[in-house]
């Protein structure tokens, strides 16, 4: 029992003693809160009394400010307010003198008015009195004024009319001397200052061999190769005691070029025989195209002339291997555009359109389309096909007067032409009839169904016709070959007599594979 009273006693005390410690914690915290809110209510007030000063500060700076700006637009508006005022004085005076001004063209007006009067009244006295004059006149002449006024207009006009061709005649006689000094000036110097070179063409080529052996393959079993050689090319190869050397004869370059590179081929590699012959011409043929070409673009570039179509560049190279009257034409046309650019310079022209129209005068001649035309309108429709100057057109289709000549560049290709053409040396006569001649016949033949080539050989004397056996019989070819040989005796002029032999192959071709 008394333990448990002390253990109450002692529980009892420890219960007070907290409640008392508690009171007294709470009696410290309030002291505590309110010295906390005396010291905030204290830095609030001295926060406020800050910030009022702050903005009193800033009212009085925004004040000044504001009046400052005040003040400047004021001074601005007086500104304006006297540029106004001087404006309006100025203007002011200007209305007073345009016043004045008015008044004294008004009084000016009145003045003329008075004289326009004057001087009306004065012209229809001068009226008056003309026409009194005039009745005079016509009393003692006879006839009216106007009568009088056409035959006065009349009497000039015949006087002016003979006046007038008296200095024509004068102005054109004049002309014709100076321009016909001018011109053999002109003619004289270009000739001067133009290389040429003589006609040199012929119809035959000659190909060296080192010995007989070769010879004998050429010639081939039978005459076989050269045979083969023969149809492929169209030359006649001339095989005979002539040591170390084989001719070649066909009137056409290019077809005797064509059998010189491909001997010279076979003789080197040795393999000689139909087919191989028939491979090798192919081949040669599509390198003489290249070459031809590249002899083109040579030659434009040798005369610097640019931008001109490839078709017509191709034909140019052609003209190396054709001649015109024993004259090689690729030579002729570059003589000819030289003469013609120096001639051009002379009389003031564009040299480069003058050389142009001049390498391209006698571009008819090497053409396969239209060969009926006459060379220089067809040279004409091939400028104009691909895109050349009018006038360069012109130049090449009037060379030799075919056509209407519209600009003065026609006449110095015509010049031009004849110059190259016409000096000594520069033509023979005779190879051109006779190249006409064969192409003529090859061309009768060629023109009958069934007939793939056409070669004249031998001088003209013999026409060989190679058929295609698919299209021709062994006895329809011996008819042609008499209706071919009836149609030369009758349309064609020739010496001696024409051989015509009719070739018709039958070929079996199979593949191993």
């Amino acid at each position: 029992m008394n333990i448990v009273s002390l253990l109450i006693g002692l529980i009892a005390g420890a219960v007070l003693a907290l409640a008392a410690y508690i009171l007294i914690r709470r009696s410290i915290l309030r002291g505590k809160r309110e010295e906390i809110l005396e010291k905030a209510e204290i830095e609030a007030e001295k926060i406020k009394n800050d910030k009022i000063l702050q903005a009193k500060e800033k009212f009085l700076s925004l004040k000044a400010e504001h009046e400052e700006f005040v003040n400047n637009k004021n001074a601005q508006v007086r500104e304006a307010e006297s540029r106004v005022k001087q404006k309006e004085n100025t203007v002011n005076q200007k209305l007073g003198e345009l016043d004045r001004k008015n008044k004294e063209v008004e009084n000016i007006k009145s003045s003329l008015k008075g004289q326009q009067e004057a001087l009306k009244r004065k012209e229809e006295e001068f009226d008056r009195r003309i026409e009194q004059a005039n009745r005079q006149i016509e009393s003692i002449a006879g006839m009216t004024a106007q009568e009088a006024k056409n035959q006065l207009m009349e009497n000039m006009k015949a006087e002016a009319r003979t006046e007038a061709q008296a200095y024509i005649n004068d102005t054109i006689d004049e002309a014709r001397l100076n321009a016909a000094k001018e011109a053999k000036r002109i003619v004289i110097n270009t000739i001067q200052r133009t290389a040429t070179e003589t006609a040199i063409e012929n119809a035959v080529t000659t190909f060296p061999i080192d010995n007989d052996e070769i010879k004998g393959r050429i010639i081939g079993r039978e005459g076989r190769n050269i045979r083969a050689l023969e149809a492929a090319t169209g030359v006649e190869i001339v095989v005979d005691d002539t040591p170390d050397a084989i001719m070649l004869s066909a009137f056409d370059p290019v077809r005797r070029e064509v059998a010189r590179l491909a001997l010279h081929q076979l003789v080197v590699d040795g393999r000689i025989h139909p087919a191989r012959i028939e491979e090798v011409v192919a081949k040669v043929q599509k390198q003489l195209e290249d070459e031809i070409l590249e002899t083109g673009k040579r030659t434009c570039i040798d005369l610097g002339i640019h931008g001109m179509s490839m078709e017509l560049v191709r034909l140019i190279g052609r003209m190396k291997y054709r001649s015109s009257y024993g004259q090689n034409l690729l030579q002729h046309s570059r003589e000819v555009a030289n003469i013609c650019a120096i001639m051009a310079s002379e009389l003031g022209l564009n040299p480069k359109i003058a050389k142009r129209a001049g390498l391209l005068h006698d571009i008819g001649k090497v053409s396969e389309e239209e060969p009926d035309l006459p060379h220089a309108i067809l040279g004409m429709k091939l400028a104009e096909q691909y895109k050349e100057k009018p006038e360069i057109c012109n130049a090449v289709g009037a060379h030799h007067e075919e056509t209407e000549m519209t600009s003065l560049y026609a006449p110095i290709v015509l010049v031009g032409d004849a110059i190259s053409g016409a000096r000594p040396g520069a033509r023979r006569e005779v190879i051109e009839s006779y190249i006409k001649r064969l192409k003529g016949m090859e061309d009768l033949a060629a023109a009958y169904p069934g007939v793939t080539k056409s070669y004249a050989i031998q001088a003209g004397r013999e026409l060989r016709v190679i058929v295609g056996a698919d299209q021709i019989s062994d006895q329809q070819a011996e008819v042609l070959s008499g209706e071919i040989a009836k149609k030369i005796q009758d349309e064609m002029t020739y010496p001696g007599q024409v051989k015509i032999t009719v070739i018709r192959e039958t070929r079996s071709v199979a593949y191993a594979k």
